[in-house]
């Protein structure tokens, strides 16, 4: 529901290329723009029964989806437990699956980088779209020499950004989903504090809405729930690390695997370090780009499969061997 437009058309889109109809459960938060773009299909001629719009609750219309006999194929964007529960229902008629997934992402920040761009980068990379976002940059991975340093940018930046209606000009950040997230993500904030690391930003409630102020936490351990599992909103949880080996350590320490950013100076440095972390997708001196052109995807409990470029018409064809004796 974060991005819905976008994640139809990654799916419509190749589906429709490989010669395949197609049958859309948008997410009952965020059906409205779905409807649109059918509409909008509709009227470009497309013609009728190639892209189908099939509203209602996952758990009635996701999953007579994902049920049904004629159905040959299952691609998701979403939580990891619904990714479950999705294979668990396409195993009965053996539909194929592709999953994109949640996130726990390290954003990872060497001594040997431009520590201010880092810094800057970072309060971007876990609060852009209020943090609702599967790549976010929800781990902060500081080497231990410029941890200060970088808390001090990072929480100053958090601080700074203003919160408020997403239709005026002035908001970069927005009100969540709805009220369950907003309390779901706030019992996150809860849970940091109880298990003992520092809330450096944020934290408040500005008013009524779905709004949660972009947080900060230092002195967090990977064992904490705020550094382990995927809250899907503004809180960013740092780490600091000593070494190459302690930081590989750390960034696999989760059972997502989805996405990472480096950033050194250091370009063997960084190639190195990527080789060894468990994602789909590793930026160096960068954070969230993506393009059309460019495989995406996760491993571990981030999923399996890919959207995007030449990898995504693999999984919307079936390979088939014809031999002809002469």
């Amino acid at each position: 529901w974060n991005f819905p437009i976008l994640l139809a058309a990654r799916k419509i889109a190749p589906a429709l290329a490989c010669g395949n109809a197609i049958v859309v459960k948008p997410p009952e938060e965020a059906s409205l723009s779905t409807l649109a773009l059918a509409r909008v299909a509709t009227e470009a001629g497309l013609p009728p029964g190639l892209l189908n719009v099939v509203t209602g609750l996952g758990e009635e219309a996701g999953e007579a989806l994902e049920k049904h006999p004629s159905d040959a194929k299952i691609a998701f964007t979403g939580g990891t437990d619904t990714g479950k529960l999705i294979m668990r229902n396409a195993a009965a008629t053996l539909k194929r699956v592709t999953l994109e997934l949640g996130g726990k992402s390290p954003n990872i920040i060497l001594a040997d980088s431009d520590v201010v761009t880092a810094a800057k980068a970072a309060v971007s990379a876990a609060f852009y779209n209020q943090g609702e976002l599967c790549t976010s940059g929800s781990r902060l991975l500081v080497q231990r020499s410029i941890h200060d340093e970088v808390v001090d940018i990072v929480a100053e930046g958090a601080r700074a950004l203003v919160v408020g209606n997403p239709l005026e000009a002035s908001t970069q950040v927005g009100p969540l989903v709805s009220a369950p997230h907003r309390d779901r993500v706030q019992s996150y904030v809860q849970s940091g504090l109880s298990e003992g690391a520092d809330r450096v930003a944020g934290g408040s409630h500005p008013g009524p809405g779905f709004y949660v102020r972009p947080t900060v936490f230092t002195r967090v351990s990977p064992e904490m729930t705020i550094a382990r599992e995927e809250i899907f909103g503004p809180v960013l949880s740092v780490l600091s690390f000593d070494d190459l080996d302690e930081c590989a350590r750390i960034a696999n320490a989760t059972e997502y695997g989805l996405a990472a950013g480096i950033w050194t100076r250091d370009i063997g440095k960084a190639h190195a370090l990527a080789a060894r972390l468990h994602a789909g997708t590793v930026w160096i001196n960068t954070y969230n780009r993506f393009d059309a052109a460019v495989p995406y995807g996760g491993v571990k409990q981030s999923g399996f499969g890919r959207e995007n470029g030449r990898a995504v018409l693999d999984e919307y064809t079936e390979c088939k061997t014809v031999w002809v004796g002469l």
